[in-house]
């Protein structure tokens, strides 16, 4: 039992601690920093074919098939949100970056075109899927699945599916 208490403590400090909460109002330097790091890891990668912006794919991991960027990084849901409308601004944005589009987003491998769109996100296009606005946790690289079922900010964190559903 101890175990499993220090696995969750780790898990949280490393996610980003969880007792912040989103707000309507970000900081500007908020948002420009998960913007640039979006755009450095993968965020703006191109795809032949479909959609001419963000490349958005289907990947193995621990918890079976999730969505990953052209990189291979994870990409996450936020179940507070309940419309494709993002409610993470702010200290919520710096953790769990927007994954922002230029263009249309490009169905990778496994991924339903028909799944994926865009919703507006502090004058920008941020990728959906199924309806879902898309994240990244800051402190995961390729291949990592690190903050899977994390409750931060007001709402759990959790990888997607192929057909859009967040794996519980």
């Amino acid at each position: 039992m101890a175990i499993a208490a220090a696995c969750v403590g780790l898990t949280m400090a490393a996610c980003g601690g969880g007792d912040e909460s989103s707000s309507d109002e970000a900081d500007g330097s908020a948002a420009t920093t998960a913007a640039d790091e979006t755009k450095q890891n993968g965020g703006g990668a191109k795809a032949a074919g479909a959609g001419t912006g963000s490349l958005v794919e289907v990947s193995d991991s621990e918890f079976g098939q999730i969505l990953t960027d052209a990189d291979g990084r994870t990409l996450y849901l936020f179940d507070k949100e309940a419309t494709d409308r993002s409610e993470c601004f702010g200290a919520c944005e710096e953790a769990w970056p927007v994954l922002f589009t230029e263009g249309d987003p490009a169905a990778g491998s496994g991924v339903k075109e028909s799944l994926l769109g865009t919703t507006e996100h502090e004058g920008k296009t941020q990728v959906t899927y199924n309806g879902h606005p898309l994240y990244y946790y800051a402190h995961e690289g390729p291949g990592e699945v690190l903050c899977q079922g994390v409750d931060e900010f007001g709402g759990l964190w959790l990888v997607v599916d192929p057909g859009g559903d967040a794996i519980q």
